[in-house]
């Protein structure tokens, strides 16, 4: 039945909890989802950090890794472009590192709190 609503979506309460095999398939799928989010927002990062902050492709790869993961920049950045930039990635980072940490909790929470309703059922 949960199939039939979409790849991604998870089954409702009046259904049974989902036998493990296909739990761990949705939690594949979920980090799927959450490693390209990650890998598209340091892509970014990478770009960004050495087109507009004028940084070798690896130290763009060291602060955009750190900013993204939530740790802070490495290297200066003396452009006023590379400011603006970093400024708005690391606003983005925030809100992606949140994001991300969500979608790879959402079908373990899910199913916790799907086997509460069926056990209180």
């Amino acid at each position: 039945m949960a199939a039939k609503r979409g790849l991604m979506q998870f089954e409702r309460r009046h259904e049974k909890l989902l036998p493990l095999h296909l739990f761990l398939w949705r939690v594949a799928r979920w980090t799927t989802l959450a490693a390209v989010v990650v890998l598209g927002s340091l892509t970014v990062g990478i770009c960004g950090y050495h087109y507009l902050g004028h940084l070798r492709w690896i130290d763009s790869l060291v602060n955009a890794s750190m900013i993204l993961g939530g740790m802070g920049p490495v290297d200066p950045i003396t452009s006023t472009s590379g400011k603006i930039f970093a400024s708005a990635y690391a606003l983005y980072s925030g809100l992606a590192l949140i994001a991300v940490v969500g979608i790879l909790l959402a079908p373990v929470l899910h199913r916790l709190l799907h086997a509460f309703h069926i056990a209180k059922d």
